[in-house]
């Protein structure tokens, strides 16, 4: 049975502030907690008008508290910005704080542009000892070693679950080799999902954490009572990822009624590529569509994001999935 989580940016939207985003972060968690999703993860992004998780860990800090179940975590931390040790810490004080119930996804990309990565203190060879860095940070979440000389407080021996993300073949022979579970990023890079999927579950080796592979895989979903507002709905998302294309950034605009005067021929197929783990219908069509991607990737969980403008469109969306979902049993 496929298990279902939320990946929330933060967006805040036009017209909104970032306070505005992260209440509605927590107001998100709260009823996906109410609704059965299993865990819920805010991102790290640097130098975006339209995301507010930039300080990751105090999100992770702050929906962890405002919930008691639903595990809250990293979607994630791109450790080329912080050092193991900091990321220890931050990690371990947040599972000491909400114990068992706290996630560490990990990402060897800036997640941000060249400016800001230079901003952020991080060369920009940093992404090079991604690996190492991997292992230096499980190690210091781990039981301490005789003779170990650097200790992380509080961190170690939390075991906090680590995970590797990625949208290459890289994460994927990483999180093999590691024994980690893997979450590919298809909800904004489709294209080499398959292939690392396959190459992950090929060369994974059991670890202390993780005893088979496991698959978690990001996608957009939209569900509301008609499918045209479900496709209304989508054109937030269609406009942020033009916009990209186009060079620019800006806070996460509202849904329009045509698309199709908004974006060229060539805006559309570059964007459409980008965002082809995207879906949207209503609570008795949306499976339906799901479906082949879970058949294919065979995904033991699938990560939804949804950038939806109106925070009770969204909220009421991820209800209606959830909904949809309780209606079949999956032995996909």
């Amino acid at each position: 049975m496929v298990k279902l989580s939320v990946l929330d940016l933060a967006n805040i939207g036009e017209g909104f502030t970032a306070a505005d985003a992260l209440a509605n972060a927590l107001d998100l968690a709260q009823h996906a907690e109410a609704a059965g999703y299993n865990r819920f993860w805010l991102a790290e992004h640097h130098n975006f008008a339209g995301i507010a998780s930039a300080a990751t860990a105090v999100c992770v800090g702050h929906v962890a508290g405002g919930t008691s179940t639903i595990r809250v975590g990293a979607g994630g931390i791109m450790l080329p910005n912080h050092s193991p040790m900091v990321v220890a810490e931050q990690f371990g004080t947040l599972e000491t704080l909400f114990p068992g119930r706290i996630d560490l996804g990990l990402g060897r990309a800036p997640g941000t542009d060249q400016h800001t990565m230079r901003a952020l203190r991080r060369g920009p060879d940093s992404s090079e000892h991604f690996p190492q860095d991997v292992v230096e940070l499980r190690t210091l979440l781990g039981p301490p070693q005789e003779h170990q000389s650097l200790h992380a407080i509080p961190g170690e021996d939390t075991n906090v679950p680590l995970w590797i993300l990625g949208s290459s073949l890289f994460g994927a022979q990483l999180g093999a080799i590691l024994g980690l579970p893997y979450a590919f990023a298809s909800h904004f890079a489709p294209q080499e999902l398959l292939r690392a999927v396959k190459i992950y579950r090929e060369r994974f080796e059991p670890s202390v954490q993780l005893a088979e592979p496991y698959v978690m895989v990001g996608c957009n979903v939209i569900v509301a009572d008609t499918e045209a507002e479900a496709k209304r709905l989508f054109t937030s998302s269609q406009q942020t990822f033009t916009r990209m294309v186009r060079g620019g950034r800006g806070k996460l605009p509202p849904p329009i009624d045509d698309i199709e005067a908004f974006w060229s021929h060539a805006e559309k197929a570059q964007v459409s590529s980008m965002l082809a783990c995207s879906f949207y219908g209503t609570p008795e069509t949306i499976l339906a569509k799901l479906e082949p991607l879970i058949e294919t990737t065979g995904a033991d969980e699938l990560m939804v994001a949804a950038a939806i403008w109106d925070h009770k469109a969204r909220v009421h969306s991820f209800e209606l999935l959830a909904e949809a979902l309780g209606q079949k049993a999956w032995t996909l």
